[in-house]
């Protein structure tokens, strides 16, 4: 396939439009390979490589919020992936653009396989931060584990109701609110979580080769 040979030569982080017989289609045109591996921490081949399937799944060259949830879906067939998808797109959405473009998906992959433990927290700070606001508050918590729960209670044949999961929100929050300010910030975050062994145990197994 040539589409190896294709992320050598295209720069620039442009859009362009092709036109496939039936329709005009626009099309974004990643930055060039010495780029791409500058700015990450993966090699000029795996970069290739995840282009590749990449541009397989999204031959335009970039992926909207709905496609994206289709494709994450296909990983939790039984479950109720909505929301848990949102998130993680509008994190991967790094210039809150509607849609994410290839290098967008390589740097969040980059930080999540190759970061660094801290980078990969700020990461899920990111995540969990539904509001953009800088801070983590109790809200963020209770809507982050109700995602999680319809990913895995559903597959688990569970239901748990809306009371159970604040109750265990409110738990989960006040371990990381150490200084009961109602809210948490990137720092403290980042500083409880450095501290919990099984934490760091479930970070550690994001760092893959691919």
């Amino acid at each position: 396939m040539g589409v190896a040979m294709v992320i050598n030569t295209r720069i620039g982080g442009n859009t362009d439009y092709v036109d496939d017989g039936v329709e005009t289609l626009k099309r974004y045109k990643p930055r060039s390979l010495d780029e791409l591996a500058t700015r990450t921490k993966f090699s000029k081949k795996e970069i290739q490589l995840i282009y590749q399937g990449f541009k397989q799944e999204c031959p335009s060259g970039t992926v909207n919020e709905e496609t994206f949830k289709n494709i994450y879906g296909q990983f939790f067939p039984f479950a109720d992936t909505s929301t848990y998808a949102h998130l993680i797109f509008s994190t991967f959405d790094l210039r809150s653009a509607g849609f994410v473009t290839f290098e967008d998906f390589l740097v969040c992959l980059s930080t999540l396989c190759r970061g660094t433990i801290e980078e990969r927290l700020k990461w899920i700070f990111a995540l969990y931060d539904t509001k953009k606001s800088g801070k983590l508050t109790n809200d963020d918590f209770y809507l982050i584990l109700c995602a999680i729960y319809s990913l895995l209670g559903n597959v688990a044949n569970r239901h748990y109701d809306h009371e159970t999961i604040r109750e265990h929100t409110m738990n989960v929050f006040q371990k990381f609110d150490k200084l009961h300010r109602g809210y948490l910030t990137v720092q403290d975050f980042v500083s409880y979580c450095l501290k919990d062994p099984l934490i760091i145990q479930s970070i550690e197994s994001l760092r893959t080769t691919v």
